[in-house]
């Protein structure tokens, strides 16, 4: 057996694990950095009541903590499906080498988890979105970037 068909596996089990202890969806995912697993994640939405907490949120949460680091450079995601956008947001803000997915975003909408609806709303003007998009306070929303520009001490990611 290969190492992706390994760590595949160990995605998928992930899943499984989740799914039998009502954590949430059918969805797991594990994070490797030099052939070993230093995160681990599962779908726990319903369990946490929080609509972030998907499989590969979790693990990167998971390996970020055990490594001590924000960033996940040097490491492969492996998920049991392809990321939603919000997933897919958060690899990239995590900047992994690599993703490997299991089934797809039809195998996910066939079983009633369809993302397609948020790619539709991305690209629409904010007064069109299913949920309304109103800029508001820029003026006194803009403080904190100010501070963070001038801000000699902070680290940069």
């Amino acid at each position: 057996m290969s190492k992706h068909h390994e760590f595949m596996t160990e995605a998928v089990k992930a899943a499984l694990k989740g799914m039998r202890n009502n954590e949430g969806g059918p969805f797991g995912c594990i994070i490797v950095k030099d052939g070993e697993i230093v995160g681990r994640g599962n779908n726990m939405v319903t369990s946490t009541n929080d609509p972030t907490a998907h499989a590969e949120v979790t693990a990167i949460r998971d390996a970020c903590k055990n490594l001590g680091t924000f960033q996940l450079d040097g490491c492969v995601v492996y998920t049991s499906c392809e990321p939603c956008p919000m997933c897919l947001g958060a690899i990239y803000w995590a900047r992994p080498d690599k993703v490997y997915y299991g089934s797809g975003q039809e195998d996910a909408a066939d079983i009633g988890f369809d993302d397609a609806f948020i790619y539709k709303e991305i690209p629409l003007p904010y007064h069109k979105r299913s949920i309304p998009f109103e800029q508001i306070g820029r003026e006194i929303a803009l403080e904190p970037f100010q501070k963070w520009a001038g801000k000699n001490d902070r680290i940069e990611y």
